[in-house]
């Protein structure tokens, strides 16, 4: 029998498998009564149920990782990262740098095109980097290293630098969100503040907005125009081989219902394996469970707001950072000893490249004792402060959970704003003060992928700019962003990235809560299935499909 937290903030028991035949008669009931014949099955769509439903179509306006999923099937990429984490070409065909490294010069492969038909061009790439570089943390670096961006011809663009930049290719082959997918000029040619009006790539597969469903599901059919590259599919890089005709992202909130349906064949694919059923799926022979790579592990996050009262007071942000206890917070996930890390507080993920324990010592034993002496200190007087829970996360929902415990047991006063994370995500953009309508904190999760780079960091990478809901400022990061961005010895970087973290649990740009791991499942007749901590939905066919 489980507790569970209901949708008005009370709690429930019921047991798990009255909760999955109940949750799920309405999914399955949508289904054939009867399996289909063995070759109408190979035809069959794959439907991917994703941990967070649709609602953002443009992958230069958020972060969020449902539509970093959308984006991969829709667009593409210049350079894609291999699954040993080497750069490769991926629209491009080729890209060589001048001697002194300061003038890049990209060459676009020949035949692809759009989904309209049209051809992608030089002057595509340029506009769209221009777009993708005025939102994203790495990429405005790049920008304002640059003395030009310019086309050169149709296949051929040039970014000529004004000062040394030592990650060109590592912002172009970056795969943490914003990623900067390709898009028509006239499309890139929107406000990077809003959405693009319409949806046109040149990725495997296409997607048709008349059929998109909010809360359902979102359809994509194979993109016949499509080129891959000739070498075998690796992570991000090589060919991206659409074999299945259409792919269908799913919404199921209950999860109870995401495995019932993985089990009875109407899902294909899990994103995320809800805690409460790992070791049910691992013992289920017809589903395969695929944990993520190292550098794509969970980080749990409290973002905070820096720019409303209590938090642009940095002893209250140091109160919650000491009110936070990692592995009260990691146990309340309920994951198996082996997915969960006993304690990290290195920003980079223990493990990453960046690695280190720099500025963590007053972190490894934190304490509510501490934590309302901090308050007291800041004069903090029971403000409100308003946390937004994402109920419909398998990862946010109990992260919250006990956040809000160990805030209000610190002496916080939280009002608790409980809806799903699109709402959430979408309240999180207002800078308003609480009392109109705004928000204080929110626990989020991070990708290992977001994390790898100290300058394409969210917690450092957007530092005292108006990119990223959290607006943090700290005027000590700002020249280390710069030094580390000119940097080519390793050595000299890790001491800079050591100085960054440093200065983030300082200043408490977030608040870390713990790093783990959460696997993904599929059917085990999917085959080609890539491992890279994240959907992406080419190279996948059925076994026994035939071609």
């Amino acid at each position: 029998m489980a507790l569970r937290r209901s949708g008005r903030g009370g709690f429930t028991f019921r047991t798990r498998a009255g909760a999955a035949l109940l949750a799920a008669a309405g999914f399955l009931a949508a289904g054939a009564a009867a399996a289909p014949p063995a070759a109408a099955q190979q035809q069959q769509p794959l439907r991917a149920v994703m941990n967070l439903d649709l609602q953002v179509l443009d992958p230069i306006i958020t972060t969020s990782n449902v539509t970093r999923a959308f984006a991969f099937l829709v667009f593409d990429t210049l350079i894609g990262m291999d699954s040993n984490g080497v750069y490769r070409p991926q629209m491009l065909e080729s890209w060589e740098a001048s001697e002194d490294r300061l003038t890049w010069t990209f060459k676009l492969r020949p035949g692809l095109e759009w989904h309209d038909g049209t051809p992608v061009t030089a002057e595509d790439c340029v506009a769209s980097l221009r777009r993708w570089g005025a939102r994203d943390g790495l990429g405005s670096r790049l920008m304002a290293a640059t003395r030009a961006l310019r086309v050169v011809d149709d296949k051929t663009f040039v970014i000529e630098l004004a000062r040394p930049f030592s990650q060109v290719i590592e912002a172009i082959g970056k795969s943490n969100a914003q990623i900067p997918f390709m898009m028509p000029a006239r499309l890139a040619a929107t406000d990077p503040s809003r959405a693009v009006p319409e949806i046109i790539g040149s990725g495997p597969y296409t997607f048709n907005r008349a059929e998109w469903r909010p809360g359902d599901r979102a359809v994509f059919r194979r993109n016949s125009r499509y080129r891959p590259r000739e070498e075998p599919a690796d992570g991000l890089a090589g060919g991206k081989r659409a074999l299945i005709e259409r792919v269908e992202l799913i919404s199921l909130p209950d999860p109870a219902t995401r495995v019932t349906a993985l089990q009875a064949g109407e899902a294909d694919y899990l994103e995320l394996v809800p805690t409460d059923y790992v070791a049910l799926l691992r013992r289920d022979r017809n589903i395969t469970l695929v944990n993520p790579p190292p550098r794509a592990q969970i980080f749990g996050v409290v973002a905070i707001n820096h720019a409303q009262p209590p938090f642009n007071n940095v002893l209250v942000r140091r109160a919650l950072q000491q009110a936070m206890d990692q592995r009260e917070i990691m146990a309340g996930l309920g994951l198996p000893s082996d997915m969960v890390h006993d304690f990290c507080q290195s920003i980079f993920m223990c493990g990453g490249t960046y690695a280190s324990e720099a500025g963590t010592e007053g972190l490894r034993q934190t304490s509510l004792e501490r934590a309302r002496a901090l308050l007291r200190e800041a004069g903090y007087n029971n403000e409100r402060v308003v946390l937004l829970h994402s109920l419909d996360s398998i990862t946010l929902n109990p992260i919250s959970l006990v956040v809000i415990d160990r805030m209000r047991r610190a002496g916080f006063n939280v009002d608790v704003a409980a809806s799903d994370y699109s709402t959430a995500a979408q309240r999180r953009l207002r800078r308003d003060p609480v009392e109109n309508g705004g928000w204080s904190v929110i626990p989020v999760v991070w990708n290992g992928y977001d994390l790898a780079n100290p300058i394409g960091h969210y917690a450092t990478a957007y530092n005292c700019s108006q990119n990223y809901a959290s607006w943090y400022c700290d005027p000590a990061l700002t020249p280390l962003l710069e030094q580390f961005a000119a940097e080519n010895d390793p050595a000299r970087r890790q001491a800079i990235a050591d100085e960054m973290q440093r200065r983030v649990h300082e200043n408490v740009n977030a608040v870390f809560v713990g790093q783990f791991a959460i696997p993904a499942a599929h059917r085990a007749n999917l085959r080609g299935v890539i491992n890279v901590g994240f959907p992406v939905f080419w190279n996948i066919e059925r076994a026994g499909a035939t071609r």
